[in-house]
């Protein structure tokens, strides 16, 4: 078997037993890997996941029996995406330099490089496995969504007004990232594109946060007036794994692909929105607000009243609204991405309405 000292990048059907091995050395694990199969997972827009199975020849102490890799995306629309973006550096970078203290949960990360020319990349993460993921579509319990709530506020306490985020070009939002390609023209197109594409599915009160939202993008953007923390940005059931019956993580969030130094809010907004029932959320909005706030307090953020908080959270579902419509227009189209997507935007519309931050 020919040894690697050192795991290169390559896609998933490059991935064999002397790879491996060379990751999981390069882990601090005594371990051969003899055999590798693999098997797609997971629903992602813009990346794709594989699951490999590992057998050894030698199989050392905490040695793994699967893997979950993470690769650009095949769908070539996608992974154009995924690079404009910089979303694949940023998740690389995020498990390289930042994830260790996110005081959240997250996969234990095995391997991670990037080519920062090509964006190719390879991360090879822990296998979560019995937990399952969230559906956007099923939506999540009252229980799951306290979890996820008070992982936001551990993510948002660990770099909460942490201006050395500022400095790095690859945080979206900091002073240090470049111009976003995204312009008012552009937003402005891909609502035009999505309004035509959906027209017979859309409500007029959608409609209307849509055209409100897409004149005043750049406004909205610069309009925030709090505290600054690391937020994840894309936070909601598919990228997150909860446990089940059989085991696993009460909770573990992945896809670090849109992280950014921004409102922690919004992250609270964008999950609850679009997550929990209307209903359910109506009934225990106050609850989870005060279970967000108590334990970023309990965790040393101070000077954050309930009142900004709550005005915060009712703004907070734009971010939920342009991602919907945004992504629908630019990612390979899927059936499934269809009903997601318009469920993300009508959620967070209703939520819009319902806290009179509707323009």
């Amino acid at each position: 078997m020919m040894l690697l000292t050192r795991p290169d990048i390559r896609p998933p059907e490059a991935i064999d037993g002397p790879w491996m091995t060379a990751v999981l050395n390069d882990a601090g694990l005594d371990v051969r890997v003899d055999r590798v199969t693999a098997q797609p997972v997971g629903t992602g827009q813009i990346g794709d996941s594989v699951r490999f199975h590992l057998e050894y020849g030698r199989k050392g102490p905490g040695a793994p029996a699967s893997l979950v890799g993470k690769f650009p995306a095949a769908g070539p629309e996608s992974r154009a995406t995924g690079v404009a973006l910089g979303n694949y550096l940023r998740e690389v970078r995020f498990y390289q330099q930042l994830a260790a203290g996110a005081l959240i949960r997250t996969p234990r990360c095995y391997f991670a490089e990037v080519d920062e020319q090509t964006h190719d990349f390879v991360l090879m993460l822990e296998d979560l496995a019995p937990a399952q993921p969230g559906d956007q579509l099923r939506g999540v319990t009252l229980d799951q969504a306290r979890l996820v709530v008070v992982e936001a506020a551990r993510l948002h306490a660990s770099h909460w007004g942490d201006a050395r985020l500022d400095t790095l070009p690859w945080v979206s939002g900091s002073a240090a990232a470049p111009s976003g390609m995204v312009t008012e023209e552009m937003v402005m197109a891909l609502w035009a594109g999505f309004k035509d594409r959906y027209r017979d599915r859309l409500k007029p009160r959608w409609t209307a946060v849509g055209d409100d939202l897409a004149r005043r993008f750049k406004q909205l953007g610069e309009s925030y007036d709090g505290p600054r923390c690391l937020t994840h940005n894309d936070f909601r059931p598919d990228n997150m794994m909860f446990a089940t019956p059989a085991g696993g993580y009460p909770v573990t969030v992945l896809d670090w692909q849109s992280f950014a130094y921004g409102a922690g809010a919004v992250d609270v907004a964008y999950f609850l929105a679009g997550a929990l029932p209307a209903k359910t959320l109506e009934r225990h909005e106050p609850e989870l607000l005060e279970l967000y706030l108590r334990t970023l307090e309990g965790l040393g953020v101070k000077g954050y009243p309930m009142a900004d908080l709550e005005r915060h959270y009712a703004q907070g579902a734009y971010l939920l609204f342009a991602t919907a419509f945004f992504a629908a227009m630019i990612v390979t189209r899927t059936e499934r991405g269809d009903r997601m997507f318009l469920q993300m935007l009508g959620s967070a519309a209703e939520h819009l309405h319902r806290h009179e931050a509707a323009g």
